[in-house]
């Protein structure tokens, strides 16, 4: 659930970067606080320093792997470039190709598609979850 919250805030603050250029911990910072209801039922302030720390590794590494990873996706999104992907799912799949590719210990692939596929049905279009897991699916069989 925590971590499942820090790719969630990792997500919307790559949303952020993204659209207004907002530095990274600006724009973890706000994204935290549009969660602020879901701290208080995980513990305050010992659950949002966690999922700071963790959105803060998540769009770091994105951000500094962000050509890499770009690369990557772009290689497995049949017919698809990454500037062309909706932002939400191009922001999904890069914070799933950091975990699988770029971090250490690099996340088994089952469980950051399956994050991935979950984050996709809250914030993308019906079509994203089905995308998405195509993409990190052709990743991980490479």
């Amino acid at each position: 659930m925590i971590r499942r919250l820090a790719r969630e805030v990792a997500l919307q603050a790559l949303f952020q970067i993204d659209f207004t250029g907002n530095e990274v911990e600006q724009a973890v910072d706000a994204a935290l606080d549009e969660h602020e209801e879901l701290h208080k039922e995980l513990g305050a302030a010992s659950a949002r320093n966690y999922v700071k720390k963790y959105s803060m590794v998540l769009v770091n590494g994105v951000v500094e792997n962000k050509e890499a990873i770009d690369a990557t996706l772009n290689s497995c999104a049949t017919d698809w470039t990454v500037e062309r992907m909706p932002a939400t799912d191009r922001n999904i799949l890069r914070v799933a190709v950091f975990e699988m590719r770029h971090e250490k210990p690099a996340l088994a692939a089952g469980v950051a598609i399956n994050e991935a596929v979950e984050i996709a049905k809250a914030y993308g279009t019906e079509e994203s979850p089905r995308f998405i897991n195509g993409v990190l699916g052709k990743l991980a069989r490479k």
